[in-house]
């Protein structure tokens, strides 16, 4: 239950978070936050905040070769980075010899990537894109203010903002990075 919204402007990488933690019935709002860097790349999750820690804490981001561009890097070896890293954590739910892990955003060189459960590799068509339970309401939001002329920070602001007025699972304070 989360909201993370990424917006990518002239090369640069903006990400917001909410700051709920859900589980059942429980809200609280956690001091932990759900967007980081961790190296050159900038992180959004959503499902667990052990799926954020792990990221942010146990990850090792791998050198892209030269040979690759950046889409082919994330798929292979940044993916395979993470899933090695969770499997040797012991995160990753394996059923039916599928895994499942949750979703996260991530901006890399001025891209943003959307990394679903099963490791796959979405690269969006739009300049922007969100994750979590509020995700539906904070891209109507992000489409509704396209043809205004706002700043990134407050783009995200007020999609969040949405986000938290129509989910139970969002709640501020908001989080907001630059990469």
């Amino acid at each position: 239950m989360t909201c993370i919204v990424g917006w990518v402007e002239n090369d640069k990488v903006w990400m917001g978070g909410d700051s709920a933690g859900v589980g059942g019935l429980k809200i609280r709002t956690r001091a932990d936050s759900k967007v980081f860097k961790n190296g050159e790349m900038l992180f959004g999750f959503t499902s667990s905040f052990r799926l954020g820690q792990l990221l942010q804490y146990s990850l090792k981001i791998p050198e892209q070769p030269r040979k690759k561009d950046d889409y082919e890097y994330m798929c292979t070896d940044f993916i395979d980075a993470v899933s090695k890293m969770l499997e040797k954590k012991k995160y990753a739910k394996v059923s039916d010899n599928k895994i499942s892990i949750g979703f996260f955003l991530v901006g890399y060189k001025g891209n943003l990537y959307e990394v679903e459960s099963d490791l796959q590799v979405a690269k969006p068509t739009l300049n922007y894109e969100a994750v979590g339970c509020g995700a539906d309401i904070a891209m109507g939001a992000l489409h509704s203010l396209n043809s205004f002329k706002m700043k990134p920070k407050e783009r995200i602001t007020k999609a969040l903002e949405a986000a938290a007025e129509f989910s139970a699972g969002v709640r501020s304070p908001f989080i907001i990075e630059k990469l």
